[in-house]
């Protein structure tokens, strides 16, 4: 996968996939969509990509969506990080959405500024919308 060409793990009906999809758009950069309810991140996918985005694993759960519910929060908490894992790859929507991959860094949820900084863009939208304004 070439970096520029991001792969971009999504839901079609998630608000703030929509948002990163739309500022993929808006800045001129082509990504490759993986429906993550239908094709969620293997465990190997995952074993690479945590380390990429420094994140830990139990910031990769989307802790406001039904998937987590369902499992409960006690659950969760006593979970070993190797059960949460598992939990990743068979449930997209318990995966915090979305997931962007790069050929040196994965970017889990949307932040405007780290994708800006990621992909090397000088200004960020509501930067350009503020800007537009002031004119």
């Amino acid at each position: 996968m070439s970096s520029a060409n991001p792969l971009v793990l999504s839901y079609s009906g998630c608000g703030t996939c929509k948002k990163a999809l739309r500022w993929f758009a808006d800045h001129g950069i082509e990504v490759n969509v993986r429906p993550i309810v239908d094709a969620p991140p293997t465990a190997e996918e995952l074993s690479e990509w945590i380390p990429k985005s420094g994140r830990p694993v139990r910031k990769w759960l989307n802790t406001s969506g039904q998937s987590y519910r369902n499992i409960g929060k006690q659950k969760i908490d006593s979970a070993k990080d190797e059960e949460i894992l598992t939990w990743l790859t068979q449930d997209g929507k318990l995966v915090k959405r979305p997931v962007v991959v790069t050929s040196d860094r994965v970017l889990v949820g949307f932040d405007e500024e780290a994708y800006a900084s990621v992909f090397d863009i000088g200004r960020t939208r509501s930067e350009t919308k503020a800007g537009r304004k002031a004119r």
